[in-house]
């Protein structure tokens, strides 16, 4: 066979509903794919121990799960009344941090139930969000909130819980926590106060924007959320003209319209990129300049769901003299400084660090 896999003339499927058995092999186009899908699909949810091996011996998912975990150590495991795998050791106590779904639950990753289903304490940013992941795969731990109302109370327990040596696992509504959201200060403050923090990584909005984007992905920034006062946007802007790299930013269909006018005015005529609904029944990423996007949005309205969106790298710098450069922003200085700089750092390639300190010279002539 393709690849030097010999295939055993025997297969097993285990389940929690009996044992089912059959020759030959089960590689390749045949009853034997169904098998493995639907073996793969019962251990995803956690609701039946399920195993699938090429050859006739019988063994746990469990089993399984140690082997890849921790080969050289195997431990115990048993399950609790949810049907959820649970670990007879506890985990080692400190923070994992689980980044969860974006809007497909399937994409949870098999750790993180394990984490999820194994920790002392589980902090959600809505307990009612996280409910519903936790129900989806049968897990009911000691669930609490942890979101900027409450953050500061909520510390002190958690960092009480990791003294008295307790596992704590973080999750945020939808992706990565700390990646915009409070996380971050309880990260810093369990480092700070000596315990460790554990990643446990998965879904990132901002990360499967980049790669349906089109847009370069080796070098690229994470802005966040910009303002929503147009001036302070724009100014947030005008730092990030120089960047030579592909930017992402979180935005809200209410505001997307008019920022992706300002990052059309000040940063200029970049390719760029609106993914939104990632992952979910109806994914959309339309792509263009940022004027031609923001058009669209203009007419067409603020569109639904969660929103990221990319813009591509400046173009390459060319050569400015500086008497081209005065040239240009003695015309732009009647609208201000800060706007002449702006202004020629994106119509004329040049760092807004040197268009500046131009305009500044320029004015005190004046």
């Amino acid at each position: 066979m393709k690849g030097g896999v010999t295939p055993s003339r025997d297969w097993t499927i285990e389940s929690g509903g009996g044992v089912v058995t059959g020759p030959g092999p089960v590689l390749g186009p045949g009853p034997g794919l169904g098998a493995v899908a639907h073996a793969a699909i019962s251990a995803a949810k956690l609701t039946a121990t399920v195993v699938f091996r090429l050859g006739a011996t019988r063994v746990r998912a469990d089993d399984l799960a140690i082997a890849m975990d921790d080969p050289q150590q195997p431990r115990d495991f048993a399950r609790d009344g949810t049907g959820a795998r649970q670990s007879v050791q506890p985990l080692e106590p400190g923070l994992y941090v689980v980044a969860t779904p974006i809007g497909n639950l399937r994409d949870i990753t098999l750790r993180a139930l394990d984490i999820l289903a194994a920790a002392t304490r589980v902090y959600a940013e809505d307990t009612r969000v996280a409910r519903k992941l936790l129900d989806t795969y049968g897990l009911k731990p000691r669930l609490a909130a942890y979101h900027e109302h409450n953050a500061e109370a909520a510390r002190e327990d958690i960092l009480n819980a990791l003294s008295a040596g307790e596992s704590v696992a973080l999750t945020s509504d939808a992706g990565t926590p700390l990646v915009s959201d409070p996380g971050f200060k309880l990260a810093r403050a369990v480092i700070e106060a000596g315990h460790r923090v554990f990643p446990i990584p998965g879904a990132s909005a901002l990360l499967a924007g980049l790669v349906t984007s089109g847009l370069p992905s080796d070098r690229f920034l994470f802005a966040g959320f910009l303002s929503s006062k147009q001036g302070a946007r724009r100014s947030e802007l005008a730092e990030l003209t120089d960047v030579e790299a592909t930017l992402i930013f979180y935005e809200s269909g209410p505001r997307l319209a008019d920022s992706l006018a300002d990052m059309a005015e000040m940063l200029g005529a970049r390719s760029a990129a609106v993914a939104r609904e990632l992952t979910k029944m109806f994914e959309e990423t339309r792509r263009g300049t940022l004027d031609a996007l923001a058009a669209h949005y203009a007419d067409a309205g603020a569109p639904k769901g969660e929103i990221v969106v990319l813009v591509g790298p400046p173009p390459p710098k060319g050569e400015v003299s500086d008497e081209a450069l005065d040239a240009f922003l003695l015309k732009a200085l009647p609208r201000g400084v800060k706007d002449a700089a702006s202004e020629a750092a994106r119509d004329l390639g040049v760092p807004r660090k040197r268009a500046y300190a131009r305009a500044l010279e320029l004015k005190g002539r004046a």
